[in-house]
């Protein structure tokens, strides 16, 4: 690969050397700006890439008080729905032009604050959080400069922006999709001890809501808790439950780990999905597209939620300033054969 200067780090002035224009023309095609010609875009972009060229966050923050980067910050990476939405939002966001940094936060509270009060700062033009612990009013006092707009249900203050689903219609649509197939004993799988996050106790609300409306008397039986968020924590859980003997028709799981831990306590009982026992997962992440059988799903829209985010947090970088602004993402039920 050429070079400006020999062991050095390739110039503005080297980019404008070989394409023949000046440094001005190069910074306005490297900013994007709109009054340059194709021909002329052409022949700069031909000569970046012939020399490696990569624009200097820091000078460019200096010139335009832009770095073209944004965070993201999540729970957890290996979690499989935060990896799905990272890589919506990581494609959203390179299509828009900007680089994403990606930080894991494993719902310590301490990390979040630092996430909202001073990490970003100075590094990235905005942030995109997904908190877990820390709380509506905390995040309103520590309101940063940094343009924020949050994911999730866990907190939602009215000076910042928010994007989620509906979890309560979500579960209540869910469960009436398993009332309709004939499912009225209908578990709920599970409450976890261990839980700090708004999500499930949303979802047992709707799921709730729809029992009652069927006319089926809430029985705390089919509410069944578990130890932890892994997949071995949900079959020992449903295992215990029907050791209890409980006879489920049906199971309404918080997510997709649940419901393949559903499916495999399930079969460790002799009992057939979705002939037995009908399984809704949460999520629609790849275990529900590619297990075996496929898993029948509640399916957020993880295209809408990193369009929405990012246009709100565009919005913020333009300098809007304006009340904190709350926008519900679509969603589905993706039935893929294991609700009967």
């Amino acid at each position: 690969m050429a070079t400006g200067r020999p062991g050095g780090r390739v110039r503005l002035q080297d980019v404008a050397d070989l394409a023949g224009v000046s440094m001005k023309t190069v910074s306005n095609v490297v900013h994007d700006y709109e009054h340059v010609s194709d021909q002329m875009r052409r022949r700069v972009q031909t000569a970046i890439d012939e020399l490696g060229y990569r624009p200097n966050l820091t000078a460019r923050r200096l010139a335009t008080g832009r770095t073209g980067m944004l965070a993201l910050a999540i729970p957890e990476l290996d979690q499989p729905y935060f990896a799905e939405i990272a890589r919506h939002i990581g494609e959203e966001a390179g299509r828009r032009g900007y680089r994403i940094i990606v930080e894991q936060t494993l719902s310590d509270v301490e990390a979040e604050r630092a996430v909202i009060r001073d990490r970003e700062e100075g590094l990235v033009d905005g942030v995109i959080f997904h908190p877990a612990r820390i709380d509506t009013l905390e995040i309103a006092r520590l309101r940063p400069d940094t343009p924020l707009v949050l994911l999730g249900e866990a907190a939602r203050p009215l000076t910042t922006d928010h994007v989620m689903i509906d979890n309560v219609r979500a579960a209540r649509e869910g469960t009436e999709r398993l009332l309709q197939a004939g499912r009225r004993r209908i578990a709920f799988l599970a409450t976890v001890r261990t839980d700090i996050t708004e999500s499930t106790r949303l979802r047992l609300i709707g799921h709730q809501e729809a029992l009652v409306a069927a006319g089926i008397p809430l029985d705390p039986a089919f509410v069944i808790e578990s130890d932890g968020f892994d997949m071995a924590d949900g079959v020992r859980a449903l295992e215990e439950a029907l050791a209890r003997g409980i006879e489920p028709q049906a199971v309404l799981c918080r997510d997709d780990l649940f419901a393949l831990a559903a499916m495999r306590a399930l079969s460790n009982a002799g009992l057939r999905v979705p002939d037995d026992v009908s399984v809704l997962g949460w999520d629609d992440t790849a275990l529900a597209r590619f297990g075996t059988p496929p898993l029948s799903s509640i399916s957020p829209d993880k295209r809408a939620i990193a369009a929405t985010a990012l246009d709100l947090l565009e919005d913020r970088m333009k300098g809007y300033d304006g009340i904190g602004r709350h926008r519900i993402a679509p969603h589905t039920i993706e039935d893929r054969g294991t609700i009967a």
